[in-house]
Order: C-alpha cells, then sequence, then structure tokens
C-alpha cells in the first residue's frame, strides 16, 4: 500500500503531457492560432510562460475564422465541429489568399468526414489549390489507421464517380491501402517467408506467439486457410513498436514489390481511365452482350486515337543534346543536302 501511494505520488507530481491542440497553441502563441472547434475552455500559455484558463464564448469559431480569412491569423486548426459549412480555402474575395498547406492529423474512421474536412481548404473560387499532407508518425502500426481512410475513399469513388482514384483525389496512392488485392498477395507471400523461415528476425514460433496467429495445419504444414488480412493488421496494433515496425517494414517491402510487378507485367488494376487525345475516331462497333429484360447492349468499340506531336524547337533540341551528352551530325549520302541533327 505503501508502494502504491509512493507511486500515486509520483505520478501527479509529473509534468502533464498537452495534447495536439495545446501544443500548437502554446509553440506559435494563441494570438497566431485560429482555433474553430467545439471546446468551451482551453489552457493558454501568456507570455510569461504561465498557463490560464480561457472560456470560448459562442461566436468564438465565427470570430477565429474570420481572423484566419482576414489573414490576421495566419494558422488555423478545425476539427471535426469547424468540418462542414465552413470554408478555409484561398478565396478570392479574401484577404489571405496564401496557398494552404492542410496537414491531417487525425484522419479518424468516417471516409465521408476526411472528404468534409478535406473540401473546407479546396474549394471553388480560390486562387490556389491546397496542399494536402497527412501526417502520421514512425509508429507503423498507425499506417492501419490511414490504410481504412484510403480503402474507404476509394470505395467511395468507385461509387460515386466510377474511377477508384477520384474518391480520395490523389491523395493516397495504391500502398497507403492495405486492405486491397496487392496487399491480399503480399500478406501470403509474407506467411510463406515466416513460415519457411525466411524472415530471419520473426521466427514462426515468435510470430505466432505474439500475434496468436496460428500458420500451421495439424498434419505440421502451412494452413490453407490462413489469418484474414484485418484480423492480422489488427493483430499487429497489439505488439510492440519495435516488432510493429519490423513486421510492417517487411509487409510494406512485399506489397511495393507487387505492384511493381503488376505494373511491369501490364496487368495492373488502374480502375477507369480519362483518355486525352487531339481526336478520336470509332471505327467499328460489335455488340458483346444484350439483357434480356432491358434490351440494353454492351458494345466493344475500336478507337483511332490522334495524338498531337511535341515539336521541339531548335534551341531545345540543342539543349537536349547538351543535357543528354548528343552531338550534331552531318548526312552524307551522296546527291542529298548537308543535314544536321
Amino acid at each position: 500500500m505503501a508502494l502504491r501511494d509512493a507511486l500515486i505520488d509520483r505520478l501527479a507530481s509529473l509534468d502533464p503531457i498537452p495534447g495536439a491542440l495545446e501544443q500548437l497553441l502554446w509553440h506559435f502563441g494563441h494570438k497566431e492560432v485560429a482555433e474553430v472547434t467545439g471546446r468551451s475552455k482551453r489552457v493558454l500559455l501568456d507570455e510569461s510562460g504561465r498557463l490560464f484558463v480561457e472560456s470560448r464564448g459562442s461566436g468564438a469559431n465565427i470570430a477565429e475564422t474570420a481572423a484566419f480569412m482576414n489573414g490576421d491569423k495566419q494558422i488555423l486548426i478545425f476539427s471535426d465541429a469547424g468540418g462542414t459549412a465552413r470554408s478555409y480555402h484561398a478565396d478570392l474575395n479574401a484577404q489571405n489568399r496564401q496557398r494552404r498547406s492542410h496537414y491531417l492529423l487525425e484522419a479518424g474512421w468516417r471516409a465521408d468526414n476526411s472528404i468534409q474536412g478535406l473540401g473546407r481548404s479546396h474549394r471553388t473560387n480560390q486562387a490556389s489549390a491546397p496542399i494536402f499532407k497527412p501526417v502520421t508518425t514512425n509508429v507503423r502500426g498507425e499506417r492501419r489507421f490511414i490504410s481504412t481512410i484510403a480503402r474507404r475513399l476509394d470505395s467511395l469513388g468507385a461509387l460515386t464517380r466510377g474511377q477508384r482514384q477520384t474518391g480520395g483525389n490523389g491523395i493516397f496512392l495504391e500502398k497507403d491501402n492495405l486492405e486491397s488485392n496487392y496487399a491480399e498477395r503480399a500478406l501470403y507471400e509474407l506467411f510463406r517467408q515466416i513460415y519457411q523461415g525466411r524472415f530471419f528476425e520473426v521466427s514462426l514460433g515468435t510470430f505466432e506467439a505474439i500475434t496468436g496467429l496460428s500458420l500451421t495445419s495439424h498434419e505440421g504444414g502451412m494452413k490453407t486457410d490462413l489469418p484474414p488480412l484485418r484480423q492480422f493488421l489488427n493483430r499487429l496494433l497489439a505488439l510492440s513498436i519495435d516488432m510493429q515496425n519490423i513486421i510492417f517494414e517487411r509487409f510494406e517491402l512485399l506489397l511495393s514489390q507487387q505492384i511493381e510487378a503488376a505494373i511491369a507485367a501490364g496487368v495492373y488494376e488502374m480502375g477507369v481511365e480519362t483518355l486525352r487525345a487531339e481526336r478520336f475516331n470509332i471505327e467499328s462497333c460489335e455488340p458483346v452482350y444484350t439483357h434480356p429484360p432491358s434490351g440494353s447492349m454492351t458494345n466493344y468499340l475500336k478507337v483511332e486515337r490522334t495524338q498531337k506531336n511535341n515539336i521541339k524547337t531548335a534551341d531545345e533540341m540543342v539543349e537536349f543534346a547538351t543535357q543528354y551528352q548528343g552531338q550534331l551530325m552531318r548526312h552524307l549520302r551522296k546527291h542529298s543536302k548537308p543535314l544536321y541533327g
């Protein structure tokens, strides 16, 4: 009991660990940071280094937004409470038209909320588009949460526009989605390396003990019904940070190899692509399938694409030749004029 009381006294005497909002407000100063959140009170740091509690009225968020858009405050922090029905973009009608750098500090679990938040700084009538910067730490397990948002944004894009990449607006890459088909194949390769002893940092026994996932069948071989991807990712969150980083690093390496191999083989799933050219001509149209109840038809189109040549000037070609160690050549064929190129 005495040891417990002494421990409680020691913990109570430690300096408090400030949250993300407090760290930003204390570092840059509350006079430079506009806060649009649902907090009614907050702890601030004055010029002498003393902490004090400030109460925020009902109109605080409106005043803070106006201060940021007018250029009185250069930094804006907003939460879900300020993530809807507000605009923080570089509006042409606002005094503060500087390009925004939007840091996605806490992505959350809902993709639609993330889109709402990102859309606050990327809107019409803006002087420039923002730079989106999703923030993560060096704890690889945090990628699990970013992966959830990336997957749901991809699904939302596929449902709303027929193109997976449009959901995330290009913020996330394919390798950020840890629940894709490529991730499934990468996980199988990871399990195989662990079972065969080719993952030297993590042995089979160690992996099964720390994760609770079994890769060995009753007959002594590798299981055919291996643990699913989501279960694997969730179990990794319970590991130590060092072990998380070791396993995630190998998993991400295998995932990158799967994507690169698919691109090199020409079988990478790009989804619906937008083709651009000078002109398109439909050469033939062949019916493939007719839906009996509705009579709607699926056609196979053969399209000729005309691409405009990118003709370079003489100065551009001389600069190109200098950059890649090229040289001028003379054509010496009989009855031909001297040519240089």
